[in-house]
């Protein structure tokens, strides 16, 4: 089983203004002369996290890992204003041409990889290919299935805890329910809130208990913005079309793709890889066996590692 690669330092970091008030953190590692890659985070609001450069060969690859609006060390944290889907297209785009880069390799689970399917699909020319975890295609039945009718059968104990800050009366809808309190003038209810909010995420994440993944999400800088955001998009049907990203599929023909997707990936259940697979016939469909959502987990690394791989070997073959 493949491991990470050795920890890599940045060579660059900036800031860059986009729309007011937002301002994103960029980081680039790994060769300056690489094959461009970026690596498009969770949530919405999830931010980067360190170990993500670390799933590329510093000597081949151009390593951009991007916080986008609200989430990790781009500011202000949390912000929802003109926060939507189309904003973040438009930011990778902004990237694209502060950095001089033709073309980019895209590397998104999870939420990180609704952006990238929504970006190759307004972009598509601007796409090397993608490599894709954990799809999460932001219908209303995913939503529906992680916050209020599904997956609280799996995990009944942990569905408690996160039920726990909802008045039965407002249960019904735990999203709308849950952005009053994270919408909130009051501070206290608003952390409150995105701890439970947030952990119920990080708890159902893996398929075994994993007390680290459920600390960082307990975090509050990554409650508050991973909470606040999710849920802001969310109410807003994540600012997509009904279907768009299936609908939308046949301009991803010809970018090549691999899918990585957990049998047990109690977040976005396996069923939203199967049907973009079936609109989106090129791409190779991988179902990891003994795995659930988190790129973290032991045989989604060496997934998500061996497709990198996989997927260069199709666009740049290497030499003898």
């Amino acid at each position: 089983m493949l491991n990470l690669y050795p920890e890599v330092e940045p060579y660059a970091r900036h800031r860059l203004t986009v729309e007011s008030p937002h301002e994103l953190y960029l980081e680039e590692s790994g060769n300056p002369e690489g094959i461009p890659v970026l690596v498009v985070h969770g949530g919405p609001g999830g931010g980067c996290e360190d170990y993500y450069r670390r799933f590329f060969d510093a000597e081949r690859f151009r390593i951009l890992l991007l916080d986008q609006r609200g989430a990790g060390r781009s500011t202000p944290l949390a912000e929802l204003a003109g926060n939507t889907t189309q904003s973040l297209v438009e930011d990778m785009e902004q990237v694209r041409q502060f950095l001089g880069i033709e073309q980019w390799l895209l590397f998104g689970g999870s939420w990180g990889s609704t952006l990238s399917l929504v970006y190759a699909e307004t972009h598509p020319e601007r796409v090397l290919g993608l490599i894709l975890r954990g799809i999460f295609l932001c219908r209303p039945q995913d939503i529906r299935w992680f916050y209020q009718d599904g997956a609280g059968r799996i995990f009944p104990d942990y569905w408690a805890d996160y039920l726990a800050p909802i008045p039965v009366a407002e249960r019904s809808d735990m999203v709308a329910a849950y952005h009053r309190r994270l919408t909130s003038e009051n501070e206290l209810e608003q952390i409150q809130a995105a701890k439970a909010w947030s952990v119920w995420e990080g708890r159902c994440a893996t398929l075994q208990p994993n007390p680290r993944v459920v600390e960082h999400f307990a975090h509050p800088h990554t409650a508050i913005a991973l909470a606040r955001i999710e849920c802001h998009y969310f109410m807003n049907q994540a600012f997509l079309e009904p279907g768009q990203i299936l609908r939308d599929a046949g301009r991803l023909a010809g970018i090549p793709g691999i899918i990585i997707h957990g049998r047990y990936d109690m977040v976005c259940p396996l069923d939203n890889a199967f049907a973009l697979s079936s609109a989106w016939p090129q791409a190779d469909l991988r179902i990891i066996r003994d795995a659930g959502h988190s790129a973290s987990e032991p045989a989604i690394t060496d997934a998500l590692m061996r497709a990198v791989d996989d997927l260069m070997d199709q666009i740049h073959p290497r030499s003898a």
